[in-house]
C-alpha cells in the first residue's frame, strides 16, 4: 500500500491501534507534559524575573537541560524505571521546562521599569505588581516559550514508542521495523501536521488573551510623500 492509500483508508483511522487512537495517545503525552512543565516553570521563572535573583540559574539550567541527549536520557530512565510512562514523561518534561522557564523569565525582566515604578507609586506591593502588571505584560513571551515547548514535545513524544508505548511514533517505529516506508513516512507527516496545527491554535490563543497594545503587528506605516507646494511669485513693486 502506498502512502496516500494508507493515509486515506478509513479503516486505518478507526481500527484499534489506528491513527485516531495513536493521535489521542500522542496528545495525552503532550498535554500531560506541558501541564507539569507550566506548573513548575512559570512560577519559578516569574519569581526569578520579579526578584532579579538567580538569573544565572535560568541560563545555566536552560542550556544544560537542552544539551542532554533525549533518547539517551530515555534509555537511562527506562533502565531504572522500567517500560512505563514515567520514563518518557520525565524526558519530555526535561525538554519542555527550559523553553517555558526562559520565556517566563525573559518576559518578566523585559517589562518596562517605568511601568513597574508607576505601579509601586500607586501603592501596589510586590505580589500585586507581579500579578497585575508584570505577568500581563509578559504574556507574549510566556506564550512564545509555551509554543516553542509544544513544538518540541510533539516532535519528541515519538520516543515513547521506543519503550513499547503508543503515540504517533508507533507508526514510525513499526514502519521502520517492518520496512513499510509508507507507514513510517505517514506517521512522520502526521506528527508534522499536528505540530503545525498546535502552533496555529496557540497563535490564535495569544491574539485572544494578549492585550492588543502588546501584540507586535509587524507593520510599519508607509511614509507619506512630500510634495512641494508651489508659491506664487510676489509682485514686483516699482520704486517711487
Amino acid at each position: 500500500m502506498n502512502l496516500f492509500g494508507w493515509l486515506f483508508t478509513p479503516e486505518n483511522w478507526t481500527m484499534t491501534g489506528g491513527i485516531l487512537a495513536r493521535l489521542a495517545e500522542h496528545l495525552g503525552y503532550t498535554a500531560l507534559t506541558l501541564l507539569v512543565s507550566v506548573v513548575v516553570a512559570v512560577p519559578l521563572g516569574a519569581w526569578i524575573g520579579h526578584t532579579g535573583r538567580g538569573g544565572f540559574l535560568v541560563v545555566g539550567l536552560a542550556n544544560g537541560l537542552r544539551a542532554l541527549p533525549t533518547l539517551g536520557l530515555l534509555v537511562l530512565l527506562a533502565t531504572f524505571l522500567g517500560l512505563s510512562l514515567l520514563g518518557p514523561l520525565i524526558t519530555l518534561i526535561v525538554l519542555a521546562v527550559p523553553a517555558v522557564l526562559a520565556g517566563t523569565y525573559a518576559g518578566i525582566r523585559n517589562v518596562d521599569p517605568a511601568v513597574v515604578d508607576a505601579a509601586r507609586g500607586m501603592g501596589m506591593r510586590g505580589p500585586e505588581v507581579l500579578w497585575k502588571v508584570e505577568l500581563p505584560n509578559a504574556l507574549p513571551l510566556i506564550i512564545g516559550g509555551l509554543r516553542s515547548a509544544t513544538l518540541q514535545v510533539i516532535a519528541t513524544a515519538t520516543i515513547a514508542a521506543y519503550v513499547s508505548l503508543g503515540g504517533l511514533g508507533r507508526f514510525i517505529i513499526d514502519g521502520l521495523g517492518q520496512r513499510d516506508f509508507s507507514v513510517m513516512i505517514g506517521g512522520s507527516i502526521l506528527v508534522a501536521l499536528l505540530a503545525i496545527i498546535a502552533d496555529l491554535l496557540l497563535g490564535g490563543l495569544q491574539k485572544l488573551i494578549v492585550s492588543p497594545g502588546l501584540q507586535a503587528t509587524g507593520r510599519t506605516a508607509a511614509p507619506r510623500r512630500l510634495r512641494a507646494v508651489p508659491t506664487r511669485p510676489e509682485p514686483v513693486r516699482e520704486a517711487a
